[in-house]
């Protein structure tokens, strides 16, 4: 193996531990999620069926990258391991052969889809389409470049890694990263401020389900982002370890959507009726006299219950909740 590509050449194959192992996390949030959704407890969701074949789209797709990715490893280090000047006279020879571009493609494919699905929760926690524009004209440049870039490393003796697929493939890789960067950032922001002001009103840490660092992390997608920063670095200083960041960046665009689901369908996610709330103001008001309190809502019937404190909720409609201590 010629000292050029040694690096390369041991990414490729960590790379592909990684892709088992990584695989086999993934069959484990599918098999969580098609689990909830047969529960007869479960209760249904219009959105569960939509749920249920975009997970299995993803799997699928993941299932493509992985085992092209196994298969060319098997062909270039065992099948011709003797192949006229190594392997690295092998991958550039062979690096866009049609299982390698079908693999290329599941991988753009599974990118699609999972921007998809973060910018539409993008849309989900804030409630408000105009957060949204700019993710969205990003995507469709996206999905340009990324066709673009699949034409170009697919055709005979072309390389992923060089030349015009490169340059390509720097310019998608951008486009996508600076999508999840911005709906990431989007997501996050919104979570951390909701969460603050629920506990600078009421004083505690409420809802630590939606609002945690947990739930920061799964609904925004933060460990997708953060790979990929780390491939589109390597890609772009042309690094030879880039192909591990490649792998693990792929395996994180079908594990990441994959948690967000499982959220969704276990009832722990972000609604936009949740998101609606957050954006309610609340006062708190000592009052010193009485033991009971008046809960009114609209022509409701007075509910009545011991506080100490009085809470005044208006709503963007202007609709008065009271909570008096008397």
């Amino acid at each position: 193996m010629a000292d050029s590509m040694a690096l390369f050449q041991n990414a490729y194959y960590i790379g592909n531990n990684f892709n088992a192992i990584l695989y086999g996390i993934g069959l484990v949030l599918y098999y969580k999620i098609v689990r909830i959704m047969l529960n007869p407890k479960h209760k249904q969701a219009r959105s569960d069926r939509f749920f249920l074949f975009f997970s299995t789209a993803l799997l699928l797709l993941n299932t493509v990258f992985v085992a092209t990715e196994a298969v060319f490893g098997e062909e270039m280090w065992i099948v011709n391991a003797d192949y006229p000047g190594g392997q690295d006279a092998y991958l550039g020879d062979f690096a866009s052969v049609w299982y390698q571009t079908f693999g290329t493609a599941a991988s753009i494919v599974l990118n699609l889809l999972s921007d998809g699905l973060l910018i539409y929760r993008c849309w989900v926690v804030w409630d408000d389409v105009r957060v949204v524009l700019l993710p969205i004209v990003l995507y469709m440049g996206a999905f340009s470049v990324g066709i673009a870039q699949l034409y170009e490393s697919g055709r005979p003796h072309a390389n992923y890694f060089a030349g015009l697929a490169q340059n390509l493939g720097i310019a998608y890789t951008s486009s996508v990263i600076s999508l999840n960067i911005i709906v990431t950032s989007l997501i996050c922001g919104r979570i951390y401020y909701a969460g603050r002001r629920c506990a600078r009103t009421l004083g505690v840490n409420v809802g630590s389900d939606y609002m945690g660092a947990v739930s920061m992390i799964v609904e925004s997608a933060l460990l997708y982002t953060l790979f990929g920063i780390a491939y589109l670095i390597s890609f772009a200083l042309q690094s030879q370890v880039d192909i591990l960041f490649l792998s693990l960046y792929v395996m994180m665009t079908c594990i990441a959507p994959q948690m967000i689901v499982l959220r969704v369908v276990s009832g722990r996610a972000w609604t936009r009726d949740r998101s609606a709330m957050t954006g309610t103001n609340i006062e708190f008001t000592k009052t010193t006299h009485g033991t009971n309190s008046d809960l009114n809502l609209g022509d409701e019937t007075p509910i009545k219950e011991t506080s100490d404190l009085s809470l005044t909720k208006q709503s963007n409609a202007s609709t008065m909740v009271a909570i008096e201590v008397v």
